[in-house]
């Protein structure tokens, strides 16, 4: 038996989009599925803050430098 249930959630246009494609679609509901797990959103999501911020520091990034890639990441187009 299925052991996987249908929702509706809103999302962005973009978003729906690339849930068309079954893959993505299954991938995107097994990363959804791990992070809600148990209640863990908030510590898997700072976790994985914190692994990032590490990397970024030990390759000789500082603060400054992820926020100023992060503006210049959000002013791109992306799709």
């Amino acid at each position: 038996m299925d052991d996987h249930v249908d929702v509706t959630i809103p999302v962005e246009p973009e978003v729906a989009r690339a849930l068309e494609n079954p893959v993505r679609r299954q991938s995107a509901g097994r990363i959804l599925s791990g992070l809600l797990k148990g209640g863990h959103l908030r510590n898997v999501l700072g976790e994985v803050i914190a692994d990032a911020k590490r990397e970024a520091r030990a390759n000789g990034l500082t603060d400054a430098d992820i926020d100023a890639e992060l503006k210049a990441w959000r002013v791109e187009p992306h799709s």
